[in-house]
């Protein structure tokens, strides 16, 4: 057990705020890594002012804080120098588009604000704690009520022009599949045809109601998924393919995606990871749905050491 005066001079752990925002709920916690968390609490979302009012009133009732991370939908102005950084920007979500999320933080708590993307925070975090921890590129791929995926090359999550929005890339179609997809902007994009409302669009009930349909489904959402996973790694080559979220889930679905991956890439690449069925290479999150909690950390710890 430590001496007093041991205690007294040891470093303390920094108290950390995480957000992780969604289109449907945002849930935050304050803790100082994803073992030592001593609170969390659910917020619905509904308008912007709403949801934020109550995300800062949590984090301020758990403070004082050191610094928060806020991983969120999108898509984002990562642009710090931008007129509009840390606000959400040209988001189908109604009320959203504009939402000052940085600003609001900042301001109403007075700590350092770490801000990404909700699928570049959970990429962090698995990083750190999880399915990519050790290794130098690696991406993760969100499946729910949308698709989006977080790349992290050198350790550090892929910004640009924009962020990488993977949900809106276009996939090959069976001749005989008619769905014209469910994406506003582009119809059968990827997120227009395997998201959770693409399922419910096609099918007629939400993922978690397939019933007897799940296997038609589960094909059908492989065959798109599959192909878009071999393009990601013929184009960023990452060394392990992290795939989460709701309709991830589903039964059976990772394992035939990864054959319809194999299949699309057709011998071209050689690595023993993925011609070996790429069990190890596809594989889901290894901190579950606290990857994204868990990204908010690692956000929240590099602001406060900006």
């Amino acid at each position: 057990m430590p001496s007093p005066e041991a205690e007294r001079y040891a470093p303390r752990m920094a108290r950390l705020g995480s957000v992780e925002g969604g289109g449907t709920k945002f849930v935050c916690a304050v803790g100082s890594s994803i073992d030592e968390i001593s609170a969390v609490t659910t917020v619905p979302t509904t308008t912007p002012d709403e949801t934020l009012g109550r995300v800062i009133d949590f984090l301020s009732e758990h403070g004082p804080l050191d610094a928060v991370g806020i991983a969120t939908f999108g898509p984002l102005d990562l642009h710090e120098r931008s007129a509009t950084y840390g606000r959400v920007v040209g988001t189908p979500k109604r009320g959203w588009n504009g939402a000052d999320i940085v600003g609001a933080a900042s301001r109403s708590l007075g700590t350092p604000v770490g801000f990404d993307t909700d699928v570049n925070g959970a990429a962090l975090g698995e990083g750190r704690w999880g399915a990519g921890r050790g290794l130098d590129t690696f991406a993760y791929i969100t499946v729910g009520t949308g698709v989006g995926m977080g790349a992290v090359v050198n350790g550090a999550p892929v910004h640009g022009l924009v962020h990488p929005e993977f949900g809106h890339i276009r996939v090959p179609r069976d001749a005989d599949d008619d769905f014209p997809g469910h994406c506003p902007y582009h119809g059968d994009c990827l997120e227009g045809l395997v998201a959770g409302p693409a399922l419910a669009a096609r099918w007629g009930r939400p993922a978690t109601e397939l019933g007897a349909i799940t296997e038609r489904a589960v094909a059908t959402a492989a065959h798109s998924l599959g192909h878009a996973i071999a393009s990601l790694v013929v184009t960023l080559s990452p060394e392990r393919i992290i795939v989460g979220g709701g309709v991830a889930k589903l039964p059976g679905l990772l394992e035939a995606t990864r054959v319809q991956m194999v299949r699309s890439l057709n011998g071209y690449v050689t690595s023993p990871a993925v011609a070996g069925g790429a069990v190890d290479y596809v594989v889901p999150p290894a901190l579950g749905d606290r990857a994204g909690i868990a990204g908010g950390l690692v956000l929240a710890e590099q602001a406060l050491h900006r």
